[in-house]
């Protein structure tokens, strides 16, 4: 052999050991990481065939990443009521008074200063002032504007923090619902509760830490897409979960028909012995996550039922969350719903509600949108309070953009329709830290340029983060050659809506 191929042959010999003892330590480092992440996020869970064939609930908090919170926490959970559409903030909260003198006349070119317009509006050759059709009232001790559209909102503005000066890059509805709740506006990246599971874990190991509600009202309503509770690159056992409101509130946890709970923990427990050994060959994290997964859908057999079960609350509650409240699926209903889950210490509760997205007809179109939303919303927060949770429970109301003050088409006296805003639009917080009866942020006399403490997406993620205890520039994950977080590299807390 010469002497440059046994250098050769030596090269490859050493590449195999090394790819050898890098398997076995990969597998034995998997292995590790697995058992630990699975003791941690499964306490009490059987180890071996039939070894606890009826595992009981099992409660108690589990740590995430973290450990610990970097700070001393005011919110234990969240609950975020977003709207999807983008609710008109002109016609709700944003009052403008000279508009009404302003009607049909020109959008001046020194407010609009060329910034962008979607598809739907650039192609127009005026833009009229349109005037909210409804009236604005002062409410409270606290003085704050709250149109006719919102009667049961207004009662509780002493109990709210109003944000007038969001601001946004998308200005399109995927993208930018996308933006408010990973961060990014591509999709792929972990969503917020993802992010709280990985980094806090669970409080409550009976239910999964992050769950997602859904509803609609009746106009148009842009599609809402699984991804946006997706867990993106973290483990799978971070997504959220969603629960429905028909016969099977989550799909395919229910035991086949003919199939007992002794022979599912059978299954089950088989089932972990196999992963178990497949993770030994390939020392995947993942499977432990899979793992995981199947426990908690052994226990969400007892715990969704009983949570979903309406049946022990009172004629008073449903008076107060409204009529819709006995209808599942409606937003009134996901509102107390979220009240139970809240109750029982689920970390992320997001609410969904479509509709909102009013281009034409938003006078006539909005009033049943609002009267969706507007009492249940309210209750959620009385409801919260009066059980000594609101001051630990941090309730989120608001969409992914802002509405135009010009119309979309056709104005008339009362009709009008308003295109997509990202430059300002107004959203509401509640509880967990946040000051309450105060406005936070000013917009021009059109609504349509940030003039005061301008609040953009991640700043908003960073504020919920710090309520939460968390660092947002600490909270991170390597992933493909670089640190992510729920912010980027962005950012800033803001102090100025602190309790």
């Amino acid at each position: 052999m010469k002497p440059e191929d046994l250098l050769i042959y030596n090269k490859i010999e050493h590449e195999a050991a090394l790819n050898i003892n890098r398997r076995h330590f990969l597998s034995q480092l998997g292995m590790s990481i697995g058992g630990v992440a699975l003791s941690t996020l499964l306490p009490g869970c059987s180890s071996g065939s039939g070894s606890n064939p009826i595992v009981p609930p099992v409660t108690g908090p589990t740590n995430g990443i973290l450990g610990n919170p970097h700070l001393a926490p005011a919110a234990k959970r969240v609950i975020y009521l977003f709207q999807s559409g983008s609710p008109s903030q002109m016609d709700l909260f944003d009052y403008k008074p000279l508009m009404q003198e302003l009607h049909g006349q020109q959008l001046p070119d020194s407010v609009r200063q060329g910034q962008r317009l979607t598809g739907m509006t650039s192609n127009q050759s005026t833009f009229p002032l349109a005037s909210s059709y409804f009236n604005f009232k002062q409410h409270g001790q606290s003085g704050a504007w709250v149109s006719d559209l919102m009667p049961y909102t207004a009662k509780i503005a002493d109990e709210l923090c109003f944000i007038k000066s969001m601001h946004t890059e998308a200005i399109n509805h995927d993208p930018a619902i996308t933006f408010f709740q990973t961060g990014s506006q591509q999709p792929g990246r972990p969503s917020i509760g993802s992010w709280l599971s990985y980094g806090l874990g669970s409080d409550n190991q009976n239910l999964p830490s992050f769950i997602v509600l859904l509803s609609r009202g009746l106009i148009r309503p842009q599609p809402i897409y699984s991804r946006l509770w997706g867990n993106g690159f973290l483990a799978s056992l971070h997504q959220g979960v969603q629960l429905r409101s028909g016969k099977d509130p989550v799909l395919f946890i229910n035991n086949p028909q003919g199939v007992g709970p002794k022979q599912r923990r059978n299954a089950l427990d088989h089932l972990a012995e196999l992963n178990a050994m497949r993770q030994e060959d390939f020392g995947d994290p993942e499977i432990a996550s899979r793992i995981a997964q199947y426990e908690m859908a052994y226990r969400m057999q007892i715990s969704v039922p009983e949570v979903m079960d309406l049946s022990d609350e009172p004629q008073e509650v449903f008076d107060l969350y409204g009529p819709d409240a006995r209808r599942p699926g409606t937003f009134a209903a996901n509102c107390l719903l979220a009240r139970r889950l809240a109750e029982r210490d689920v970390k992320f509760i997001q609410l969904y509600h479509m509709g909102w997205d009013h281009h034409v007809d938003l006078p006539k179109d909005i009033i049943p949108q609002a009267k969706d939303t507007d009492q249940a919303s309210a209750a959620l927060v009385l409801d919260l309070k009066r059980r000594g949770l609101l001051e630990d429970t941090l309730v989120v109301w608001g969409g992914e953009f802002g509405r135009t003050i010009y119309s979309q088409g056709e104005l008339t006296a009362d009709n009008y329709g308003r295109d997509h805003h990202p430059r300002c639009f107004t959203i509401w917080m509640a509880g967990g830290g946040v000051k309450p009866g105060i406005t936070y942020g000013q917009t021009d006399d059109f609504s349509y340029n940030i003039v005061k403490d301008p609040v953009h997406i991640h700043d908003f993620q960073a504020t919920m983060l710090h309520l939460l205890g968390i660092d947002h520039e600490r909270l991170t994950f390597r992933h493909q050659g670089r640190r992510y977080r729920l912010t980027d590299v962005h950012g800033q807390v803001v102090n100025g809506i602190l309790a």
